[in-house]
């Protein structure tokens, strides 16, 4: 969706804030042309970028307080009466608290909502792998009728939020990364659920991200020209459904597949782009990046990245390495 709102100015102030802020910024844009919309929040109202919202459009918004498991039954309540419906909390209790409601109400009743899972990935790495969400992508993949979508930049979470609202299911948004966001688009483009974008042409092996890891990826392919070695780089925007005639078409005579995501390496980005590859013939390797499948001690964002490798220095020589074991 292409938006005169998507200028210069908002792009830079978007990236500024970081996503969580700018939700509450694209929930004041989408109530304009949208008297269906209906925002819940359970008590994370400023967290969530949506104290403006909330006191401009009392009509729009309603806080559950710290109940998510009643967040996702009255969401699904609204829906069923036809309102275009959003949730957000923090992505643990968004996404597992909540995890049979979402399968009962969204997945198998089929009542749409969108659900904001805000900070997920490792930024609250200092409250511990109890607000850190490692594992919610893995968990919402396997149920029907729902997409997944981790934004790589706070624009394309306000790209995110337009398209979920005239999606045809639920979808879950994974905002990823902290305020101060690198920005990953300069200018307006064309965003669709399902659908990746390129970002840099390349001949050798393949990068395919999500969310916060697109930047660190970009940075990968920067580094890894200076050797002689050219990337092709994807932002998989949407885990699910995942663009598998991009996959098809990017494989096709590189070297190596690389995933880079700031989830579990088991369940989410890396095992979708798996099970897509495994129905190639002749697939080139293919290594992943992420969280190695456990709970480390809590830390700062750049300690946990640090800690399990998402560092574009790192997985760069991870990659030449490969490469060059591979002849």
């Amino acid at each position: 969706m292409k938006n005169s709102i998507f200028n210069e100015r908002n792009l830079k102030l978007w990236s500024t804030l970081g996503s969580r802020a700018t939700l509450g910024l694209a929930a004041m844009e989408l109530v304009k042309t949208n008297e269906k919309l209906m925002i819940l929040t359970s008590d994370v109202s400023t967290s969530a970028g949506l104290d403006r919202y909330r006191k401009s459009h009392p009509e729009h918004y309603l806080d559950v307080g710290i109940a998510e498991q009643n967040l996702i039954g009255i969401a699904s309540g609204f829906a069923s009466e036809g309102f275009d419906v959003v949730t957000t909390t923090f992505a643990p209790f968004q996404t597992l608290r909540c995890c049979e409601q979402i399968k009962v109400n969204l997945s198998y009743m089929k009542q749409k909502v969108t659900m904001v899972g805000l900070a997920s990935g490792l930024v609250l790495g200092n409250l511990g792998y109890t607000h850190c969400s490692i594992e919610d992508v893995g968990i919402l993949r396997s149920l029907p009728n729902l997409a997944i979508v981790s934004p790589a930049d706070p624009t394309e979470t306000v790209k995110a939020l337009f398209a979920s609202i005239n999606y045809h299911q639920s979808v879950y948004i994974r905002l990823t990364g902290g305020s101060n966001a690198p920005q990953i688009y300069k200018s307006d483009y064309d965003f669709e659920i399902g659908k990746s974008i390129k970002l840099v042409d390349g001949d050798d092996l393949l990068i395919i991200a999500s969310g916060s890891m697109v930047k660190t990826a970009l940075d990968c392919s920067k580094n890894l020209n200076e050797r002689k070695i050219y990337p092709e780089v994807i932002n998989m925007h949407t885990i699910k459904p995942i663009d598998k005639d991009q996959i098809y078409k990017s494989v096709e005579g590189k070297k190596l597949v690389v995933t880079i995501e700031e989830h579990n390496v088991i369940g989410g980005l890396g095992s979708a782009v798996s099970e897509v590859i495994s129905e190639i013939d002749k697939c080139p390797k293919k290594i992943s990046f992420g969280i190695n499948d456990m709970y480390s001690k809590g830390g700062s964002y750049s300690y946990l990245k640090k800690k399990f490798g998402l560092d574009y220095n790192e997985i760069s020589d991870k990659i030449e390495r490969e490469l060059n074991n591979n002849g």
